[in-house]
């Protein structure tokens, strides 16, 4: 009697996404080329690409390769974990891609359940806009968010300056002498009355000789 098969086990896929920086002397063939093989790949290994977008060239937050600026490139999509392993690969053999980073985002996904706007995977190639950077940053130090030059101080300023602390000098040079006037003319008096008070001893001598005359 035959037994019926068993039904295969569901696959449950993962969601991922993944950003790729290029060199920012490609040009946009070039860089269309690694978007092609990105998308060989996640096809090639039953996963399914839900996003594509082109955020262009950007400054990097430090030097890489010599370079200050990089080329953009977002990706997300749903597949299993070999896929994620092969598409760095493949990013990893390139000469044009100097970074990449890929983030799960999210398990246990119905591979069936997912749907693709054609629209959402297309490459659209996005021109640098160096006025427009200049704009924004312009903007963000009328904000108070990027630092100015440092101000020059007017040279009348500093000469006034530097006069008022001269004058304060002398004040505080002159402050001892003030102090040692003030000390000698408070101890002058303390000898007047000494030399007031001997006219008064004599005259008490004086007295005292007239009532022994008398005696």
């Amino acid at each position: 009697m035959a037994t019926a098969a068993a039904a295969p086990a569901k696959r449950w896929a993962r969601e991922y996404e993944t950003i790729y920086i290029l060199r920012p002397d490609v040009d946009n063939d070039v860089a269309e080329k690694v978007v092609d093989r990105a998308k060989d790949v996640i096809a090639r290994l039953d996963g399914t690409l839900t996003k594509l977008d082109n955020w262009g060239k950007r400054r990097l937050a430090y030097p890489i390769q010599k370079n200050n600026r990089g080329l953009f490139v977002y990706l997300k999509y749903v597949g299993y974990g070999d896929l994620v392993a092969e598409l760095e690969r493949n990013l990893r053999l390139l000469d044009e891609v100097v970074r990449f980073q890929t983030v799960l985002l999210a398990e246990d996904i119905d591979p069936a359940s997912v749907t693709v706007d054609p629209e959402e995977v297309q490459y659209l190639h996005v021109e640098e806009e160096e006025e427009a950077e200049d704009a924004e940053l312009e903007r963000a130090r009328s904000l108070g968010m990027a630092p100015r030059a440092p101000r020059e101080t007017p040279s009348g300023a500093r000469a006034e300056a530097s006069g008022d602390e001269d004058d304060a000098g002398a004040r505080a040079e002159g402050a001892p002498d003030g102090a040692a006037e003030a000390s000698a003319a408070a101890e002058a008096p303390v000898e007047a009355p000494a030399a007031e008070e001997a006219p008064e001893e004599s005259t008490e001598a004086e007295s005292d000789e007239d009532e022994r005359e008398e005696g």
